[in-house]
């Protein structure tokens, strides 16, 4: 009797664990599928707002880093993380200087790609409580602004300062350009890190 009731228990005890491990199994699964669905969503919003002057860049850089963070980081390592962290602080330091490199070679001075450098970062500022497009139309009439006003206090002459703040708005756009082709393959970066 006393075997049978051994054996009883025994055999209870391993259906109770292989229970768990199928409870443990089904949670892990749960988060690998929440880590995915993060990692789609925040890449996607990420790559929609870079047009609009928002930090998409550093949000798809939050998707993979959550990712990362909640399949205990099998797949993402520090590659993965200095990758993207390194491509969005090149976009964000390519965005500004093409814009100050534009005014420049629209005709204006040095001075001219401080102001579109300054009036874009004002302008994105001032532009903030206009929902959505605010700090994007905010940054180009700044960034125009800028460089045409710095300008304008250094050559005296209309015309020069009018080219030098379109050329900074060109080179805002051509950093946006710029931001979203980095936001591809940042893109790129974390679904081959999340299917390895």
């Amino acid at each position: 009797m006393r075997s049978g009731c051994s054996r009883d228990l025994h055999s209870h005890g391993v259906s109770l664990l292989a229970g768990d491990l199928g409870a443990s199994e089904r949670a892990h699964e749960a988060m690998t599928l929440l880590a995915i669905v993060l990692l789609i969503v925040l890449g996607i919003a990420g790559l929609a707002m870079i047009p609009l002057g928002l930090p998409g860049l550093w949000v798809m850089v939050g998707g993979i880093l959550a990712f990362g963070w909640l399949t205990g980081f099998r797949t993402v390592g520090v590659a993965t993380i200095a990758i993207v962290l390194g491509l969005a602080f090149l976009g964000e330091i390519i965005e500004n200087w093409i814009g100050f490199r534009y005014a420049k070679r629209y005709g204006g001075s040095t001075r001219s790609g401080w102001g579109a450098l300054i009036g874009g970062l004002v302008g994105a500022v001032i532009g903030v409580p206009v929902a959505v497009i605010g700090s994007v139309i905010g940054a180009f009439i700044g960034s125009f602004l800028g460089a045409a006003l710095f300008e304008y206090t250094y050559s005296r002459h209309t015309g020069v300062a009018t080219r030098a703040g379109w050329g900074a708005v060109v080179g805002r756009a051509a950093g946006a350009a710029i931001k979203i082709a980095l936001g591809l393959i940042i893109a790129v970066v974390g679904l081959f890190a999340a299917l390895s």
